[in-house]
């Protein structure tokens, strides 16, 4: 008999904290904070490349963000999976006030001293994202039955510092690594004890194969023995699918 509500099975459920494709806010390494900005064609094709592999851990639940560029990450694994999406405000990113728009170079220029702490004065503090954001996890994880996966979209700043209250990390600390786009990280809760199983993995570059050597088609006609050719590489790997480098792992530049 599970402890968990809602059904039999394991005594586990899992989180799959799934940030955003990108957005020309990301590209320009501006801060998005709660603006709306949309998903740009690099980010686009992000989720259609990494869907298949969430759909491949068959979730349960998709919780997203209702900001666009979350929602409709979302909507390209819900269509993959046929699992509805649901919205929760509580995933939305950090509020940056004025710092909304501009780069990092434009904080940094403007407000120093609040750059160096990485705290808008006018916008969320880190506590107060941490706060939402764990509630709105856990309260996804109670709603899941026992074995039960579940994705939730959204954004660098507050998957992060939900994910670290989660596994006990002081909130001024920030011992995990940032999110890049279209990256997820697994987080497993058993007994009321969370883990974290993956952080920030994403779709893989196509390998680089190397050719077969290519020997000679007719022998020497010296006393020379016949050599073989050196193997015939490519100058420079193509990579497909690889994501782009995601910004702070704080209110997204």
């Amino acid at each position: 008999m599970s402890i968990w509500p809602g059904g039999e099975g394991p005594e586990i459920v899992k989180l799959v904290l799934w940030r955003h494709g990108q957005t020309t806010y990301n590209a320009e390494r501006r801060f998005q904070g709660q603006s709306d900005v949309p998903l740009n064609s690099v980010g686009l094709q992000q989720a259609e490349e990494a869907a298949p592999y969430l759909a491949a851990l068959r979730p349960d639940a998709i919780f997203s963000s209702d900001l666009s560029r979350a929602s409709v990450t979302a909507g390209v694994l819900a269509r993959l999976t046929g699992v509805s999406v649901q919205f929760d405000k509580d995933l939305r990113e950090r509020g940056g006030g004025s710092w909304e728009g501009m780069t990092a170079a434009e904080i940094a220029e403007l407000y120093p001293d609040a750059y160096a702490a990485w705290a808008p004065p006018d916008g969320e503090s880190a506590e107060a994202v941490a706060d939402r954001a764990e509630a709105a996890m856990r309260r996804i994880a109670d709603s899941l039955a026992g074995g039960g996966v579940a994705v939730v979209v959204g954004h660098g700043g507050c998957l992060g510092f939900g994910a670290a209250r989660l596994l006990g990390i002081p909130d001024e600390l920030r011992a995990l690594g940032p999110f890049g786009n279209c990256r997820w990280s697994v987080l497993s809760r058993r007994l009321g004890r969370w883990r974290l199983l993956e952080h920030n993995a994403g779709v893989l570059p196509e390998p680089v194969l190397v050719p077969e050597p290519v020997l000679d088609a007719e022998p020497v006609l010296d006393a020379e023995p016949v050599r073989d050719a050196a193997p015939v590489l490519d100058a420079e790997p193509v990579l497909d699918g690889e994501p782009a480098r995601g910004a702070s792992a704080e209110g997204e530049e």
